[in-house]
């Protein structure tokens, strides 16, 4: 035993270090898989040999038998860097698939002519596709990996030339039996990358086998009981809290607060947020599905950026998670089914989205159809579906006039029937887009957004790309309550409805405007909503006291799956008087009227200035600033209003002249209308910025999910202070 050992180390003659399980040392002859396993391995002279963490070195000997020294990588006749030694960056992070590249972790290492090293399994898939480029800094390589053309070795693999590798028979035997866990992992990918695409997307993996368990979910159910989340909270704030008897009122504004409960295990002693993607007993798990635009626009720095926000979210999504990415330019392909988003699926997840190359036009519409066939079609279903949507440029296959022409029912073709808010299947599958740089066309993707129930978002810096789906599925990944609904129904019978403002949310009032209702639909964890109710107020000279709107809500536990109806009632009621003293408004009613009128603005100076009118749409903007300073919610210093403030004046900003509403006014102010109406964070400009006042409806889990991207260098460990996440104005959040 001892004596083949020493010839196979006598054999190296490379001065490289080989790493060998404790298991492995035994006389026995290698299995056919490990043999081509080695094959694979020896591809390349610069990939650098690592294997299990229990593996041991062998001390380094040269062919004459002396000691060898580690010496410093030199370059070889190719332009490819041999190391022969464990280069430093061995010790970094693999900039694809995000993990260490620590020794002894079954891995082997390949090191290109600029210096960047990748897990071999990693960048193999990539170049495999065509791709000779460096996903770090976008270098053009001369050599790769299996660049060799296709041999008859089984299974696909490419030929392999062992032209400068030792071919001693000890060597071979003691080697071949070294693990390559990889393998099928990176051939499964390159098999589903060329496959043709089933009639039918029913090909989804399967949920976890406790969601399939009904006598498991009974016992999730009771378990679930014990860890509740807690309750929707309710409040009711009425504008003022008397009127006189002798006075009616015929438009009396009553607000209804909503929040959402967070879960007892999301702070820890310290009161800072903790987030666990990996927890499933909190939230709903999701299914969810990213439109790529992969058009010949999204070449170089886009493309990379693209892949490392991929990267992110693949990283961040849990077991129960299920994934699957559809990439699109002149027409659209699906890289892979959903996969549940264990260790084996972000592997295959991350080398697939690894492998995109770019070329071709943009079609929207051919992205949306195929994400949204894939979401109709998967046969198990998770708690929460979503799409997430990404282009840089216009539709230019459906879409044919200027952007600015296009009103909302233009766009309704390019997202499948299937998949709109009043969709056959019943189904609420949102979209949450993102307009990419300053060429994309915002009127559409904010219009695809809104007919589903999605957010849309504006991408103006490449570098923050990351930031912005980080806020996103942090919010996704945190999904506490479903199917919300608020109830109103008058408490007096001379009082009716008369309005409710309720931004993009579903509304409905009864013909005798007795009731109506609210659709919410989900909310994150500690997600606020805010809704503006109008009401008459009836003369009334014999109370002292009336009531005049109940409200109720109803909503389903993602936990436990059931049904929930809030046993207590919020009943408002005023006091009627004979003679009442000045009337002090309500704090919370004149902030949220001050939001109200602010989204009023955006939406006649947009209109404005897709007419042209630049000078009109920017005196709107001043006017509803100068009106907003005047309110006692202004006077009081409420930080909603001076964010209000701040966003009117940056809007006015980007209409100082056509060239620069086309290049970001347009979508920077579409992006606020989604955040406003819909109440839920989007990115804009630096809005994703602790520091930026332009911070509305963040939650702790997207702060949280932000500030672990802005801290996630690659190859780099994370700084040592993170950036301490401000609140959306009024919102303070933990620290």
């Amino acid at each position: 035993m001892g004596s083949k050992w020493r010839k196979a180390k006598l054999a190296l003659g490379l001065n490289m270090c080989l790493y060998v399980p404790h298991q492995k040392l035994e006389d026995s002859s290698p299995s056919p898989s490990t043999s081509t396993s080695m094959k694979h391995h020896r591809d390349t002279a610069n990939v650098h040999s690592r294997f299990s963490s229990d593996a041991v070195p062998l001390s380094p000997v040269s062919a004459s038998g002396n000691d060898c020294r580690p010496t410093t990588p030199t370059p070889s006749s190719s332009g490819l860097r041999v190391s022969k030694s464990v280069p430093k960056s061995s010790k970094r992070t693999c900039s694809i698939c995000l993990t260490s590249m620590k020794l002894g972790q079954g891995h082997a290492i390949f090191t290109a002519e600029c210096s960047h090293s990748f897990h071999f399994h990693c960048i193999a898939s990539n170049v495999k596709h065509g791709n000779q480029i460096c996903p770090v800094c976008r270098a053009k390589w001369k050599e790769i990996p299996f660049q060799s053309p296709a041999s008859d070795v089984p299974n696909g693999r490419s030929r392999i030339n062992p032209a400068d590798w030792p071919r001693d028979d000890t060597w071979t035997t003691a080697v071949q039996r070294l693990p390559s866990p990889r393998l099928d992992s990176t051939r499964h990918i390159s098999s589903l990358f060329h496959a043709s695409e089933p009639g039918t997307f029913d090909d989804d993996e399967a949920l976890d086998q406790q969601q399939e368990n009904p006598q498991q979910n009974v016992i999730d159910k009771v378990a679930s009981k014990n860890n509740s989340i807690g309750a929707i909270e309710v409040k009711t704030y009425p504008e003022v809290s008397a009127v006189p008897r002798a006075n009616g009122h015929n438009n009396f504004a009553i607000l209804i607060h909503l929040k959402a409960p967070f879960t007892s295990g999301g702070l820890n002693s310290r009161n800072q947020t903790i987030f666990s993607p990996t927890t499933q007993n909190s939230r709903a798990p999701v299914d969810l599905v990213t439109v790529l635009d992969v058009s010949g626009s999204m070449a170089g720095t886009k493309l990379a950026l693209l892949k490392r926000a991929m990267g992110f979210v693949i990283q961040h999504l849990g077991p129960s998670d299920r994934l699957s990415v559809i990439a699109f330019s002149s027409t659209a392909r699906r890289l892979f089914p959903l996969r549940r988003m264990i260790e084996t699926g972000r592997q295959e997840a991350l080398q697939a989205v690894n492998s995109l190359t770019s070329n071709g036009g943009t079609n929207i519409a051919e992205g949306l159809r195929k994400g949204a066939k894939l979401i109709v079609d998967r046969k198990w279903k998770n708690p929460v579906g979503s799409i997430i949507l990404l282009s840089d440029g216009q539709d230019t296959y459906n879409v044919t006039s200027p952007s600015g022409a296009h009103s909302r029912t233009d766009y309704k073709s390019l997202l499948p029937q299937s998949i709109q808010c009043n969709g056959g299947t019943g189904l609420r599958i949102p979209v949450h887009a993102f307009g990419f740089g300053a060429d994309h066309d915002a009127a559409s993707m904010h219009s695809i957004s809104e007919i589903s129930g999605g957010t849309f978002s504006f991408i103006e810096t490449e570098g923050v790309i990351q930031d912005a789906f980080a806020q996103c599925i942090g919010g996704l990944l945190s999904v506490v309550v479903q199917e919300a609904c608020v109830k109103l129904e008058c408490a007096h019978p001379n009082v009716l409805i008369n309005s409710i403002k309720a931004g993009s949310y579903r509304t409905s009032v009864m013909a005798d405007a007795k009731a109506g209702s609210i659709d919410v639909g989900d909310l994150y964890a500690d997600e606020e909503r805010d809704f503006l109710v109008t009401v008459n107020v009836p003369v009334d000279e014999s109370s002292d006291e009336m009531s005049l709107l109940k409200v109720k809500c109803n909503y389903r536990d993602p936990i436990t799956k059931e049904m929930v109806s809030l046993e207590e009632n919020n009943e408002v009621k005023i006091q009627r008087a004979t003679v009442v003293g000045q009337p002090i408004v309500s704090m919370e009613v004149d902030r949220q009227r001050n939001r109200l009128r602010a989204a009023e603005a955006m939406v006649e100076a947009r209109a404005a200035a897709e007419h042209g009118d630049l000078t009109g749409a920017v005196s709107l903007l001043e006017s509803c600033r100068r009106a907003l300073s005047e309110t006692i919610s202004a006077r009081a210093g409420d930080r909603l209003c001076v964010a209000l403030r701040a966003e009117l004046k940056e809007m006015q900003e980007r209409m100082a002249n056509r060239h620069v509403y086309e290049s970001s006014g347009r979508a920077y102010v579409l992006s606020g209308l989604s955040s406003h109406s819909w109440q839920r964070a989007t990115a804009r400009g630096d809005s994703t910025d602790s520091t930026s006042l332009v911070q509305a409806y963040q939650t702790p889990t997207m702060t949280d999910m932000v500030t672990r991207s802005q801290t996630m260098f690659f190859g780099n460990p994370p700084q040592q202070k993170l950036r301490q996440a401000q609140s959306f104005p009024a919102r303070p959040r933990p620290r």
